[in-house]
């Protein structure tokens, strides 16, 4: 599951496996996989890696070593499978490293061709609805300064995917959040009434286009597509694009900059009205869903354990998230101030990488505060990580969102089988109580530091309190499970029929398909 993640989420991720030994290959000792190929779990790793090597000799360490790690780190970064047979662990030899300077990540930077740059531009220039949407690439490429300069010197509202969160300051009047069934108002709005997407670092998943359902969150091609993207793979996956470019986010950035400085233009308002209609969008939201912030409710509404991590947190603290309906809500209203502030397991939406993804970043930033928000089944799925917390002296924080459920499975079918479960509610006695394990208890036993919160009012402080102390700390908050963010796009699991939108409609644009 891990490597999945690490693939769809374009992670570099080295995975070392072991394997028998060579001389033990095709008879089936202990753990081989040998059905259609001796010691074959390369074939088990190839679906999720982008290549998966087994030297199974002493002197082939060198050349795997270097293929693989120039692998995991060229183009598009994500997980590769160093497969290793027990004895070759064990063996010596004289060998020599491969030649050539070690690669690290962003070394290699494909850029656009010259044509391509001016025919975008061109575009950029005669539009009238112009939008941004960055994805996880642009943050990889570690383009926030150049994308920022950008959207501010050409007036260009920015739709971001999850992962792209904060690549903008959503602070920004720009920024738009985020797009699709659980997305914000206006990005939806902005998405299906553009005349013109410059997609950067970014893929057109089902969650960020509506299940490519025209008029909800896209209306291409009757809206004009840039796609831009380091994997050929991605451009045209979804929607074909007008002008398709195979480049690093950053490199393309920097030249669309240089190209409006060779032309000699410092700023550039596409259109007054695009810019008025999106604040008119942002206040209807606002006005909208804005009431329910204010509201102290037992249990605890959701739309409270955003607002408080946004009040209460600073800038610079790192969230984790797995999946799950906590997920679903800080997509659609957290704000991220900076890039790589919001970790998620989106492409494969691996349940349980928050609450295990928080340890990392606090190893990799010991200095910023780390909050896992995460799902009480994600959590129930990696307990262990109080444990290793306790055991390394990791401080970081765990809000377990607890809501007595898989709430988002549970709410696909409630909405889809009219109002009928299976199996996605937690409940126990004879009279069917909502059940979960005493998870401040469980934190307790590990030597973690905990607390139960069952009142609105009693959150933020409890929060303050556990970063402050900086320590393991693990809040089990009681989320109300029947309140549900909402849709503002749609999302569909043919053949079953899809939902409308809980606020704004579907709005086509002659000739979308």
């Amino acid at each position: 599951m891990g490597t999945a993640l690490a693939l769809t989420d374009s992670s570099a991720f080295y995975a070392i496996t072991a394997n028998v030994p060579t001389s033990q290959f095709n008879r089936s000792p202990f753990q081989e996989i040998n059905r259609h190929n001796q010691a074959d779990f390369n074939n088990v790793m190839r679906p999720i890696v982008k290549r998966s090597y087994q030297p199974t000799r002493v002197e082939m360490l060198p050349l795997a070593l270097r293929q693989s790690w120039s692998t995991m780190l060229s183009g598009r970064p994500g997980p590769v499978n160093l497969d290793v047979p027990f004895n070759v662990f064990q063996e010596t030899a004289d060998v020599e490293l491969e030649h050539g300077h070690k690669i690290v990540l962003n070394e290699r930077r494909s850029a656009a061709s010259s044509e391509d740059i001016a025919r975008c531009v061109d575009l950029l220039l005669a539009s009238q609805k112009p939008a941004l949407f960055v994805g996880h690439g642009v943050v990889l490429s570690e383009a926030s300064k150049e994308l920022t300069e950008l959207a501010h010197r050409l007036k260009l509202p920015v739709i971001a995917s999850p992962n792209g969160m904060g690549s903008l300051d959503m602070e920004d009047p720009l920024s738009l959040g985020f797009i699709g069934r659980n997305g914000a108002y206006a990005a939806n709005q902005a998405g299906r009434l553009s005349d013109l997407v410059i997609a950067i670092g970014a893929r057109f998943d089902d969650r960020s286009s509506s299940s490519w359902l025209p008029g909800y969150s896209w209306n291409f091609p009757a809206t004009k597509l840039v796609h831009v993207d380091v994997d050929h793979a991605e451009l045209g996956r979804s929607y074909a694009p007008d002008i398709p470019i195979l480049a690093d986010a950053r490199s393309f950035l920097r030249q669309v900059l240089a190209e409006l400085d060779a032309r000699g233009i410092e700023s550039h308002v596409h259109n007054q009205y695009w810019l008025d209609d999106i604040k008119v969008w942002k206040k209807e939201w606002d006005d909208f869903t804005r009431p329910n912030f204010e509201l102290h409710t037992k249990p605890i509404r959701p739309e409270r354990i955003v607002e408080d991590c946004q009040k209460v947190l600073s800038d610079d603290t790192i969230m984790t998230f797995d999946a799950g309906i906590h997920h679903n809500w800080f997509m659609q209203f957290w704000k991220a101030r900076r890039p790589q502030n919001m970790l998620n397991s989106w492409g494969f939406s691996g349940m349980g990488f928050g609450p295990a993804a928080a340890l990392g970043a606090k190893l990799a930033a010991p200095d910023r505060p780390v909050v896992s928000v995460c799902g009480d089944g994600g959590f129930a799925m990696v307990p262990h990580v109080l444990c290793t917390a306790v055991e390394y002296n990791i401080p970081v924080v765990w809000v377990v969102w607890n809501n007595f459920a898989w709430g988002a499975i549970r709410d696909l079918q409630y909405g889809l089988f009219n109002g009928r479960e299976i199996g996605t509610g937690f409940y126990s006695g004879p009279n069917s109580e909502p059940y979960n394990p005493d998870f401040a208890g469980w934190a307790k036993a590990a030597g973690v530091d905990a607390v139960t919160v069952t009142k609105s009012e009693d959150f933020a402080g409890a929060l303050e309190h556990a970063v402050r102390t900086n320590r393991p700390y693990l809040i089990d908050v009681h989320v109300d499970a029947d309140v549900r963010p909402p849709a503002t796009g749609a999302w569909q699991l043919p053949p079953i029929p899809f939902k409308e939108p809980a606020f704004g409609e579907r709005t086509l644009q002659p000739g979308a398909r």
